[in-house]
Protein backbone atom coordinates (compact mmCIF):
# COMPACT_ATOMS: atom_id res chain seq x y z
CA UNK A 1 0.00 0.00 0.00
CA UNK A 2 1.02 3.66 -0.92
CA UNK A 3 2.21 5.86 2.04
CA UNK A 4 -0.60 8.79 1.58
CA UNK A 5 1.25 12.16 1.47
CA UNK A 6 0.51 14.69 4.14
CA UNK A 7 0.35 17.66 1.40
CA UNK A 8 0.88 17.94 -2.29
CA UNK A 9 -0.09 20.98 -4.90
CA UNK A 10 -2.29 20.89 -7.28
CA UNK A 11 -2.33 23.45 -10.10
CA UNK A 12 -6.09 23.99 -11.23
CA UNK A 13 -7.14 25.35 -14.93
CA UNK A 14 -10.45 26.13 -14.50
CA UNK A 15 -10.69 27.51 -17.76
CA UNK A 16 -8.32 24.15 -19.36
CA UNK A 17 -6.25 25.35 -22.65
CA UNK A 18 -8.32 28.29 -23.01
CA UNK A 19 -6.85 31.44 -23.75
CA UNK A 20 -7.36 35.11 -24.55
CA UNK A 21 -3.65 35.57 -25.85
CA UNK A 22 -1.81 33.75 -28.24
CA UNK A 23 1.93 33.50 -27.15
CA UNK A 24 3.74 31.78 -29.58
CA UNK A 25 5.87 29.94 -27.13
CA UNK A 26 2.79 28.41 -24.94
CA UNK A 27 3.30 24.79 -24.25
CA UNK A 28 -0.31 24.54 -23.23
CA UNK A 29 -2.46 25.61 -26.17
CA UNK A 30 -2.03 23.06 -27.82
CA UNK A 31 -3.54 20.74 -25.01
CA UNK A 32 -7.41 21.33 -26.29
CA UNK A 33 -6.32 18.47 -28.41
CA UNK A 34 -7.19 16.28 -25.44
CA UNK A 35 -10.53 17.69 -25.36
CA UNK A 36 -12.07 18.33 -28.95
CA UNK A 37 -15.74 18.17 -27.79
CA UNK A 38 -15.26 20.78 -24.49
CA UNK A 39 -16.50 24.48 -23.78
CA UNK A 40 -13.24 24.55 -21.17
CA UNK A 41 -14.99 25.64 -18.48
CA UNK A 42 -15.39 23.80 -15.25
CA UNK A 43 -18.62 23.02 -13.60
CA UNK A 44 -19.96 23.93 -10.23
CA UNK A 45 -20.11 19.89 -9.41
CA UNK A 46 -16.23 19.97 -10.39
CA UNK A 47 -15.30 22.86 -8.26
CA UNK A 48 -16.59 21.76 -5.30
CA UNK A 49 -15.29 18.55 -5.38
CA UNK A 50 -11.64 19.73 -5.71
CA UNK A 51 -11.90 22.27 -2.95
CA UNK A 52 -13.71 19.44 -0.83
CA UNK A 53 -10.48 17.01 -1.85
CA UNK A 54 -7.53 19.70 -1.95
CA UNK A 55 -8.78 20.64 1.96
CA UNK A 56 -9.62 16.57 3.40
CA UNK A 57 -6.31 15.41 1.56
CA UNK A 58 -4.02 17.62 3.57
CA UNK A 59 -3.04 16.68 6.96
CA UNK A 60 -1.04 19.62 7.33
CA UNK A 61 -1.97 23.38 8.32
CA UNK A 62 -1.69 25.05 5.46
CA UNK A 63 -3.21 24.67 2.16
CA UNK A 64 -2.37 26.31 -1.41
CA UNK A 65 -5.28 26.86 -3.84
CA UNK A 66 -3.72 27.66 -7.16
CA UNK A 67 -5.09 28.55 -10.49
CA UNK A 68 -3.98 28.53 -13.95
CA UNK A 69 -4.69 27.82 -17.04
CA UNK A 70 -4.70 28.56 -20.23
CA UNK A 71 -5.80 31.94 -18.85
CA UNK A 72 -7.89 31.67 -15.26
CA UNK A 73 -9.75 35.08 -15.05
CA UNK A 74 -11.95 33.65 -18.48
CA UNK A 75 -14.33 31.98 -15.74
CA UNK A 76 -15.40 35.44 -14.32
CA UNK A 77 -14.90 36.92 -10.84
CA UNK A 78 -18.31 35.18 -9.84
CA UNK A 79 -15.95 31.82 -10.10
CA UNK A 80 -13.91 32.68 -7.52
CA UNK A 81 -15.92 33.91 -5.31
CA UNK A 82 -17.31 30.80 -5.11
CA UNK A 83 -14.61 29.22 -4.70
CA UNK A 84 -14.05 31.41 -1.13
CA UNK A 85 -17.42 30.10 -0.17
CA UNK A 86 -16.27 26.60 -0.98
CA UNK A 87 -12.56 27.13 1.19
CA UNK A 88 -15.20 28.57 4.07
CA UNK A 89 -16.98 25.75 3.73
CA UNK A 90 -14.36 22.93 4.00
CA UNK A 91 -11.79 24.06 5.74
CA UNK A 92 -10.40 22.42 9.07
CA UNK A 93 -10.00 24.00 12.09
CA UNK A 94 -6.13 26.26 12.36
CA UNK A 95 -6.31 25.68 8.64
CA UNK A 96 -4.18 28.76 6.78
CA UNK A 97 -5.71 29.30 3.21
CA UNK A 98 -3.54 30.81 0.29
CA UNK A 99 -4.27 31.49 -2.97
CA UNK A 100 -2.82 32.22 -5.47
CA UNK A 101 -3.60 32.65 -9.76
CA UNK A 102 -1.31 32.71 -12.51
CA UNK A 103 -2.36 35.25 -14.68
CA UNK A 104 -1.39 37.59 -18.27
CA UNK A 105 -3.15 40.36 -16.74
CA UNK A 106 -4.80 41.46 -19.64
CA UNK A 107 -8.55 41.16 -18.44
CA UNK A 108 -7.88 42.88 -14.93
CA UNK A 109 -9.61 46.00 -13.16
CA UNK A 110 -10.33 46.99 -10.17
CA UNK A 111 -12.76 45.50 -9.10
CA UNK A 112 -10.31 42.19 -9.63
CA UNK A 113 -7.38 43.62 -7.75
CA UNK A 114 -10.12 44.70 -4.90
CA UNK A 115 -10.93 40.80 -4.64
CA UNK A 116 -7.74 39.54 -4.75
CA UNK A 117 -6.58 42.17 -1.87
CA UNK A 118 -9.65 41.17 -0.11
CA UNK A 119 -9.07 37.42 -0.38
CA UNK A 120 -4.78 37.85 0.02
CA UNK A 121 -4.37 36.31 -3.24
CA UNK A 122 -0.86 35.79 -4.77
CA UNK A 123 -0.59 36.75 -8.30
CA UNK A 124 1.84 35.23 -10.78
CA UNK A 125 1.88 37.64 -14.20
CA UNK A 126 3.07 36.94 -16.79
CA UNK A 127 5.95 39.76 -18.20
CA UNK A 128 8.56 39.25 -20.24
CA UNK A 129 10.22 42.59 -19.78
CA UNK A 130 10.48 45.95 -21.44
CA UNK A 131 7.76 46.69 -24.78
CA UNK A 132 9.66 45.12 -27.51
CA UNK A 133 11.02 42.15 -25.77
CA UNK A 134 7.26 41.02 -24.21
CA UNK A 135 5.96 42.07 -27.80
CA UNK A 136 8.12 39.85 -30.19
CA UNK A 137 6.06 36.72 -28.53
CA UNK A 138 3.23 37.66 -26.55
CA UNK A 139 0.52 38.63 -28.74
CA UNK A 140 -2.84 38.34 -28.55
CA UNK A 141 -5.25 36.61 -31.07
CA UNK A 142 -5.29 39.77 -33.81
CA UNK A 143 -1.14 39.88 -33.58
CA UNK A 144 -0.86 42.99 -31.76
CA UNK A 145 1.15 43.18 -28.62
CA UNK A 146 -0.05 42.91 -25.03
CA UNK A 147 2.38 45.12 -23.48
CA UNK A 148 0.42 47.91 -22.08
CA UNK A 149 -1.89 45.84 -20.84
CA UNK A 150 0.12 43.94 -18.94
CA UNK A 151 1.54 47.51 -17.34
CA UNK A 152 -2.15 48.27 -16.93
CA UNK A 153 -2.52 45.68 -14.88
CA UNK A 154 0.85 45.71 -12.80
CA UNK A 155 -0.18 49.48 -11.98
CA UNK A 156 -3.62 48.46 -10.78
CA UNK A 157 -2.18 45.40 -8.53
CA UNK A 158 0.02 48.00 -7.32
CA UNK A 159 -2.52 50.29 -6.47
CA UNK A 160 -4.48 47.78 -4.87
CA UNK A 161 -1.97 46.78 -2.59
CA UNK A 162 -1.99 43.19 -3.96
CA UNK A 163 1.05 40.82 -3.58
CA UNK A 164 2.39 39.61 -7.13
CA UNK A 165 5.55 38.52 -8.62
CA UNK A 166 6.63 38.70 -12.17
CA UNK A 167 7.20 35.75 -14.31
CA UNK A 168 9.37 36.48 -16.91
CA UNK A 169 9.68 33.26 -20.06
CA UNK A 170 13.31 33.14 -21.00
CA UNK A 171 13.43 32.71 -25.09
CA UNK A 172 15.76 33.12 -28.23
CA UNK A 173 15.24 36.90 -28.30
CA UNK A 174 14.81 38.57 -24.65
CA UNK A 175 17.70 36.56 -23.36
CA UNK A 176 20.40 38.48 -24.58
CA UNK A 177 18.91 41.24 -22.59
CA UNK A 178 19.37 40.34 -18.79
CA UNK A 179 20.76 43.88 -17.59
CA UNK A 180 17.45 45.62 -19.38
CA UNK A 181 15.19 42.83 -18.07
CA UNK A 182 16.33 42.52 -14.48
CA UNK A 183 16.27 46.56 -14.19
CA UNK A 184 13.22 47.53 -15.92
CA UNK A 185 11.29 45.38 -13.40
CA UNK A 186 13.62 46.17 -10.59
CA UNK A 187 14.00 50.21 -10.91
CA UNK A 188 11.25 51.04 -13.77
CA UNK A 189 7.66 49.19 -11.96
CA UNK A 190 9.67 49.30 -9.02
CA UNK A 191 8.72 44.85 -8.60
CA UNK A 192 10.85 43.00 -6.04
CA UNK A 193 9.59 39.48 -6.82
CA UNK A 194 10.53 37.62 -10.18
CA UNK A 195 10.96 34.31 -11.63
CA UNK A 196 12.77 33.75 -14.67
CA UNK A 197 11.37 30.09 -16.65
CA UNK A 198 13.36 29.18 -19.57
CA UNK A 199 11.56 28.71 -22.62
CA UNK A 200 12.52 25.05 -23.91
CA UNK A 201 9.90 24.44 -27.21
CA UNK A 202 10.55 20.78 -28.41
CA UNK A 203 9.73 20.73 -32.05
CA UNK A 204 6.22 18.90 -32.46
CA UNK A 205 4.85 17.56 -35.41
CA UNK A 206 1.64 15.80 -33.92
CA UNK A 207 -0.36 19.07 -33.81
CA UNK A 208 -2.12 17.55 -30.94
CA UNK A 209 -1.42 18.55 -27.90
CA UNK A 210 2.40 19.36 -27.62
CA UNK A 211 6.05 17.45 -28.05
CA UNK A 212 7.25 15.42 -25.47
CA UNK A 213 9.18 13.65 -27.70
CA UNK A 214 12.54 14.40 -29.70
CA UNK A 215 15.47 15.93 -29.50
CA UNK A 216 15.28 19.00 -31.44
CA UNK A 217 13.43 22.63 -30.65
CA UNK A 218 12.16 25.19 -32.09
CA UNK A 219 13.93 28.75 -33.12
CA UNK A 220 11.83 30.32 -29.82
CA UNK A 221 14.07 28.31 -27.27
CA UNK A 222 16.33 29.66 -25.03
CA UNK A 223 20.00 28.14 -25.65
CA UNK A 224 21.86 26.78 -22.72
CA UNK A 225 24.94 28.90 -23.13
CA UNK A 226 22.33 32.23 -23.24
CA UNK A 227 20.56 30.62 -20.21
CA UNK A 228 23.82 30.26 -18.33
CA UNK A 229 24.75 33.83 -19.30
CA UNK A 230 21.86 35.44 -18.59
CA UNK A 231 21.10 33.91 -15.03
CA UNK A 232 24.66 35.01 -14.33
CA UNK A 233 24.75 38.50 -15.36
CA UNK A 234 21.43 39.15 -13.42
CA UNK A 235 23.14 36.94 -10.24
CA UNK A 236 26.32 39.29 -10.34
CA UNK A 237 23.49 42.21 -10.05
CA UNK A 238 21.71 40.82 -7.32
CA UNK A 239 24.32 39.82 -5.26
CA UNK A 240 25.73 42.75 -5.02
CA UNK A 241 22.89 44.69 -3.98
CA UNK A 242 19.68 43.49 -4.27
CA UNK A 243 19.91 40.01 -1.69
CA UNK A 244 17.18 40.91 1.13
CA UNK A 245 15.79 43.29 -0.40
CA UNK A 246 14.74 42.01 -4.17
CA UNK A 247 13.65 38.41 -4.49
CA UNK A 248 14.36 36.08 -7.47
CA UNK A 249 12.99 32.95 -7.43
CA UNK A 250 15.67 30.91 -9.07
CA UNK A 251 18.55 31.80 -6.98
CA UNK A 252 16.95 31.90 -3.68
CA UNK A 253 15.68 28.28 -4.51
CA UNK A 254 18.92 27.21 -5.24
CA UNK A 255 20.73 29.09 -1.93
CA UNK A 256 18.82 26.78 -0.12
CA UNK A 257 20.63 23.89 -1.67
CA UNK A 258 23.81 25.58 -0.57
CA UNK A 259 22.81 26.19 3.24
CA UNK A 260 22.34 22.23 3.13
CA UNK A 261 18.47 22.33 2.69
CA UNK A 262 16.29 20.85 0.01
CA UNK A 263 14.88 23.38 -2.54
CA UNK A 264 11.80 24.75 -2.17
CA UNK A 265 11.61 25.00 -6.28
CA UNK A 266 10.39 21.55 -7.92
CA UNK A 267 12.61 21.57 -10.40
CA UNK A 268 15.35 21.35 -8.22
CA UNK A 269 13.93 18.78 -5.67
CA UNK A 270 15.54 15.60 -5.75
CA UNK A 271 12.11 13.98 -6.50
CA UNK A 272 8.85 15.16 -8.61
CA UNK A 273 5.26 13.95 -8.19
CA UNK A 274 3.86 16.32 -5.47
CA UNK A 275 3.01 18.87 -7.64
CA UNK A 276 0.01 17.80 -10.14
CA UNK A 277 -2.50 19.51 -12.65
CA UNK A 278 -6.11 19.45 -12.57
CA UNK A 279 -8.02 20.43 -15.85
CA UNK A 280 -11.20 21.47 -16.39
CA UNK A 281 -13.19 18.13 -16.18
CA UNK A 282 -11.71 16.63 -12.78
CA UNK A 283 -8.84 14.86 -14.76
CA UNK A 284 -5.95 14.75 -12.94
CA UNK A 285 -2.37 14.42 -14.42
CA UNK A 286 1.38 13.88 -12.93
CA UNK A 287 2.58 17.31 -13.62
CA UNK A 288 1.61 20.44 -15.20
CA UNK A 289 4.46 20.01 -18.12
CA UNK A 290 3.25 15.92 -18.60
CA UNK A 291 -0.65 16.82 -19.40
CA UNK A 292 -0.88 14.03 -21.60
CA UNK A 293 -2.88 10.80 -21.69
CA UNK A 294 0.02 8.72 -20.53
CA UNK A 295 0.39 10.49 -17.71
CA UNK A 296 -3.50 10.78 -16.58
CA UNK A 297 -3.76 9.63 -13.06
CA UNK A 298 -7.38 9.63 -13.31
CA UNK A 299 -10.43 12.02 -12.87
CA UNK A 300 -11.50 13.19 -9.47
CA UNK A 301 -14.84 12.56 -9.93
CA UNK A 302 -14.68 8.95 -9.51
CA UNK A 303 -10.59 8.61 -7.62
CA UNK A 304 -10.70 10.51 -4.35
CA UNK A 305 -7.61 13.28 -5.40
CA UNK A 306 -5.53 12.30 -2.27
CA UNK A 307 -5.64 8.11 -3.65
CA UNK A 308 -4.55 9.42 -7.30
CA UNK A 309 -1.49 11.57 -5.30
CA UNK A 310 -0.33 8.20 -3.35
CA UNK A 311 -1.07 6.00 -6.77
CA UNK A 312 1.89 3.80 -7.52
CA UNK A 313 1.92 5.27 -11.30
CA UNK A 314 2.46 8.94 -9.56
CA UNK A 315 5.02 7.36 -7.20
CA UNK A 316 6.79 5.87 -9.62
CA UNK A 317 6.63 9.18 -12.14
CA UNK A 318 8.45 11.00 -8.80
CA UNK A 319 11.09 8.40 -8.27
CA UNK A 320 11.95 8.55 -12.11
CA UNK A 321 13.38 12.01 -11.93
CA UNK A 322 16.50 10.54 -9.50
CA UNK A 323 16.22 6.76 -10.97
CA UNK A 324 16.99 7.91 -14.55
CA UNK A 325 19.44 10.08 -14.40
CA UNK A 326 22.77 9.59 -16.33
CA UNK A 327 25.87 8.85 -14.78
CA UNK A 328 27.17 12.12 -15.47
CA UNK A 329 24.59 13.46 -13.11
CA UNK A 330 24.91 11.26 -10.45
CA UNK A 331 28.46 12.04 -10.35
CA UNK A 332 28.35 16.05 -10.99
CA UNK A 333 29.48 18.36 -7.93
CA UNK A 334 26.39 20.28 -8.80
CA UNK A 335 24.15 17.54 -8.21
CA UNK A 336 23.15 18.58 -5.04
CA UNK A 337 21.50 21.89 -6.29
CA UNK A 338 19.96 20.67 -9.43
CA UNK A 339 19.53 17.23 -9.40
CA UNK A 340 18.85 16.76 -12.94
CA UNK A 341 16.13 20.00 -13.00
CA UNK A 342 12.82 19.45 -14.85
CA UNK A 343 12.08 16.10 -16.49
CA UNK A 344 10.89 17.68 -19.38
CA UNK A 345 13.80 19.44 -20.41
CA UNK A 346 15.75 16.03 -19.71
CA UNK A 347 15.82 14.57 -23.76
CA UNK A 348 19.27 15.21 -25.83
CA UNK A 349 22.29 12.20 -24.65
CA UNK A 350 25.67 12.53 -22.99
CA UNK A 351 28.91 12.38 -24.42
CA UNK A 352 29.23 8.62 -24.22
CA UNK A 353 25.55 8.43 -25.73
CA UNK A 354 23.54 7.87 -22.44
CA UNK A 355 20.06 9.42 -22.37
CA UNK A 356 18.11 11.92 -20.23
CA UNK A 357 20.63 14.22 -20.13
CA UNK A 358 18.83 18.29 -19.13
CA UNK A 359 18.92 20.08 -22.20
CA UNK A 360 20.19 23.16 -20.30
CA UNK A 361 22.64 21.17 -19.02
CA UNK A 362 25.73 22.81 -19.90
CA UNK A 363 24.31 26.16 -19.17
CA UNK A 364 23.28 25.56 -15.47
CA UNK A 365 26.79 24.07 -15.07
CA UNK A 366 28.50 27.00 -15.98
CA UNK A 367 26.04 29.32 -14.06
CA UNK A 368 26.50 27.13 -10.68
CA UNK A 369 30.41 27.49 -11.60
CA UNK A 370 30.24 31.26 -11.67
CA UNK A 371 28.13 31.60 -8.53
CA UNK A 372 29.34 28.85 -6.26
CA UNK A 373 31.68 31.13 -4.28
CA UNK A 374 29.16 33.34 -3.66
CA UNK A 375 26.62 31.34 -3.06
CA UNK A 376 28.94 29.51 -0.29
CA UNK A 377 30.00 32.89 1.31
CA UNK A 378 26.58 33.63 1.68
CA UNK A 379 25.20 30.08 3.31
CA UNK A 380 28.05 30.33 5.17
CA UNK A 381 26.69 33.77 6.94
CA UNK A 382 23.26 32.43 7.03
CA UNK A 383 24.24 29.27 9.14
CA UNK A 384 25.92 31.74 11.48
CA UNK A 385 22.87 33.78 11.99
CA UNK A 386 23.53 36.88 9.66
CA UNK A 387 20.20 38.27 8.24
CA UNK A 388 19.52 38.90 4.70
CA UNK A 389 20.08 42.96 5.52
CA UNK A 390 24.11 41.88 6.60
CA UNK A 391 24.31 39.70 3.18
CA UNK A 392 23.30 42.09 0.67
CA UNK A 393 26.77 44.39 0.66
CA UNK A 394 28.94 41.68 1.32
CA UNK A 395 31.91 41.53 -1.49
CA UNK A 396 31.27 38.38 -2.72
CA UNK A 397 30.69 38.92 -6.28
CA UNK A 398 32.68 40.07 -8.90
CA UNK A 399 33.93 39.55 -12.93
CA UNK A 400 36.23 36.95 -12.61
CA UNK A 401 36.15 35.59 -16.35
CA UNK A 402 32.82 34.69 -16.52
CA UNK A 403 30.09 36.77 -18.41
CA UNK A 404 30.57 40.61 -18.65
Amino acid sequence: MNTRPPSFHVMAKPAGSKCNLACEYCFYLKKEGLYPESDFRMTAEVHETYIRDLFEAHRVPRVTVAWQGGEPTLMGLDFFRRSIALQRKYRKPGTHIENTIQTNGTLLDDEWCRFFYDHNFLVGLSLDGPRDLHDAFRKDRGGSGTFDRVIHAVRLLQQHGVEFNILCSVNSGNAAYPDEIYCFFRDVLDNRYIQFIPIVERIDNSGLYGSTSGDQVTGRSVRPDQWGEFLSVIFNKWVQRDVGSTYVLNFDALLSSWVGGKSSFCIFSERCGQAMALEHNGDLYSCDHFVDPEHKLGNIMRTPMHRLAASEKQNRFGMDKSDTLPKICRNCEYLFACNGECPKNRFIATSEGESNLNYLCAGYKAFFKYVDKSMRIMADLIRHGHAASEIISYPCARSNGGWQ
